[in-house]
């Protein structure tokens, strides 16, 4: 005759409440601890945009375009150039002609360089005439990396033409 002999011992691959419970809490930890690190890396490396008031901005939106209406109306040839000078100096010059090529004089020139996602570090300029449409402006220290280039011409008072250029400056 056999006799049959139980044994107390459990099997080790049987799977467990505590088993189930271990791997969940791993796995959502895993997730989480994934998400943090990226939620920090791009807090930390892109902010965003910068823009001091969106409702002001977004109250603005018409009048943009009529601007930028008129201002296509006048045909204006403007061009601009940033060029590094020596150390972290650099040159930026402004040719403005109107739509017959005629050199744009008695008219304010300005510009701003602008870190594209950062508020700190722009630099307003105001561009000096300096002959035959050019214009230009002197930085003493301007860091390498991409700007936004804003150029603004005034006539009288009266905003005739902007532009917005993405800009990237080497050492």
């Amino acid at each position: 005759m056999m006799t049959m002999v139980q044994s107390n011992m459990k099997d080790p691959k049987a799977i467990t409440g505590k088993t189930v419970l271990a791997w969940l809490i791993g796995f959502f930890g895993v997730i989480f601890t994934a998400n943090a690190i990226f939620l920090y890396l791009a807090f930390g490396s892109f902010p965003g945009v910068v823009v001091e008031s969106s409702y002001e901005a977004g109250q603005a939106y018409n009048r943009e375009i009529a601007a930028a209406k008129a201002q296509e109306e006048l045909r204006w040839q403007v061009t601009n150039e940033v060029t590094r000078t020596t150390g972290a100096g650099a040159k930026v010059q402004v040719t403005a002609l109107d739509a017959k090529g005629t050199p744009l004089y008695g008219v304010d020139v300005k510009a701003a360089l602008r870190r594209p996602a950062q508020g700190e570090g722009d630099v307003e300029l105001f561009l000096n005439a300096d002959g035959g449409g050019r214009y230009t402006a002197d930085v003493s220290d301007l860091p390498a990396g991409n700007w936004n280039l804003v150029l603004v011409i005034e006539q009288d008072g009266k905003r005739m033409f902007k532009s917005e250029n993405r800009i990237f400056l080497t050492d």
